[in-house]
């Protein structure tokens, strides 16, 4: 069996910030997380400030904890994709509850149509059924159970009953012999080099 290494996580550098206007911050703290959690920070208080005004002693942790931990967490690397960010893990999932699957067809040479999406009965499985239930969210149902009876684009599944078998050399060179392919090549060989 072979194995494959992967060396670019160690070429994977990040850039720390150690002071801020003069605020020393020790071994410095990761500058995608400051940046993250500057702008959620702004985005979050100033939402906050429209809405409730300036925070008080007590609700001064609702302003600050939610971005905070957001970006910590968010900046962080997912276990599932080595490759990709939490947030950015986050993000498509809250997008795949919202809008859903949208197939690429052939190469996105074609837009998938309404009827190909999946439905939100697919996507969400028996938690419809379970948000359907709750008091005030029977008047859903019909976003919730749309495209359920929707049309099929293709027939049955194809089954194939396929068996893999391995020749070992032997084996090929006894069926080229019987098929006489040896012969011909051998005999083909000659007659190139003489019409050089």
């Amino acid at each position: 069996m072979r194995k494959g290494y992967t060396f670019t996580r160690h070429f994977d550098l990040e850039t720390r910030q150690h002071e801020i206007m003069g605020l020393d911050l020790g071994e410095g703290v990761p500058r995608r997380t400051l940046v993250l959690g500057v702008l959620l920070l702004v985005g979050w208080c100033g939402g906050l400030l429209m809405l409730f005004g300036a925070p008080s002693q007590y609700t001064f942790s609702l302003y600050m904890l939610p971005p905070l931990v957001t970006a910590v967490l968010g900046a962080q690397r997912s276990r599932r994709v080595d490759r990709r960010r939490n947030l950015t893990g986050w993000a498509l999932a809250v997008r795949y509850v919202a809008v859903g699957h949208r197939p690429i067809i052939n190469g996105g040479r074609r837009a998938a149509g309404r009827d190909e999406w999946i439905p939100v009965r697919d996507r969400w499985g028996e938690r419809v059924d379970q948000v359907l239930d709750l008091p005030g969210f029977g008047g859903l149902e019909r976003f919730l159970t749309s495209g359920t009876d929707r049309a099929v684009s293709a027939g049955a599944p194809v089954r194939l009953a396929a068996r893999a078998r391995l020749h070992g050399p032997e084996r090929v060179w006894r069926a080229r012999r019987r098929a006489g392919l040896d012969k011909k090549q051998s005999a083909a060989a000659p007659t190139r080099r003489g019409r050089r």
